[in-house]
């Protein structure tokens, strides 16, 4: 349970992480009074950061072993766009990109008592896309900052770029699927099967049940981004970054 105290705390931790990528002005970390020190707390700082984007459009989830609980941070949905595009702006400065699947929500999945069954969730999507998830950060490097600062930064989310629907996604075999991420026309990343949830499905039905009650439900409309294939690669300024799944389609965009 987070007091009152300490949510004048975290807010604090909010607000300098916002200023930090809103002007291009990193920080080491925070400082020690307002790290948080648990995942409640770091997702408190999440959730508060994501208001300042407004409308959330979906989620990234992900998980670092196929036991491993997974964790999961906000998306804005001002974030999002489709494959061609030219990402402007400044808050592009660290410019990392990981390759990934996504998927988008054809029915309302609310909270409910009884969970909900893989069948049932499968049902209420509406199409699988490739993906990149683009990360930035208000840390100058997230590798050096406590873990949970790390975290309480929108986990390093900056942006989300998704690919055409492909069909008959449910025939893939995503623990044999390849994948090779390219900046500017060099292939940067090679690999397969290499998303490290094992099953990357497990994801959705995890968010739609356990998720829920920070969610408050998945949505028709949402997108839910599944966790890296091929880890975090930098790119800079004017870079053109493409995606390719061997069966889960391509996407590509450029930074300005």
């Amino acid at each position: 349970m987070i007091t009152g105290a300490r949510e004048k705390d975290l807010i604090s931790a909010a607000d300098l992480l916002l200023d930090a990528r809103r002007n291009c002005q990193p920080i080491a970390d925070l400082p020690n009074e307002l790290r948080p020190t648990s995942l409640e707390e770091a997702y408190f700082v999440q959730d508060r950061m994501s208001w300042a984007y407004e409308d959330v459009g979906g989620w990234k989830v992900g998980a670092p072993t196929p036991d491993a609980t997974p964790t999961f941070a906000p998306m804005p949905a001002c974030w999002m766009t489709c494959t061609g595009c030219e990402l402007r702006g400044v808050t592009h400065r660290y410019r990392g990109v990981e390759a990934e699947i996504a998927f988008k929500m054809g029915a309302n999945l609310p909270p409910r008592d009884t969970p909900y069954t893989r069948e049932e969730v499968f049902a209420a999507i509406e199409s699988m896309h490739p993906a990149i998830e683009i990360l930035e950060s208000g840390l100058i490097d997230p590798d050096q900052a406590t873990k949970l600062t790390t975290v309480a930064d929108m986990a390093m989310h900056g942006g989300f770029v998704y690919g055409n629907a492909v069909a008959d996604w449910k025939s893939i075999d995503f623990s044999k699927e390849s994948v090779s991420l390219c900046i500017d026309g060099a292939v940067r990343v090679e690999r397969t099967g290499s998303n490290t949830a094992g099953d990357l499905t497990r994801l959705l039905v995890w968010l739609a049940n356990e998720g829920s009650g920070r969610t408050e439900g998945l949505n028709k409309g949402d997108w839910i981004t599944t966790g890296s294939w091929t880890g975090n690669t930098l790119a800079t300024a004017g870079s053109v970054v493409e995606a390719r799944f061997a069966h889960a389609g391509n996407v590509t965009f450029r930074f300005a």
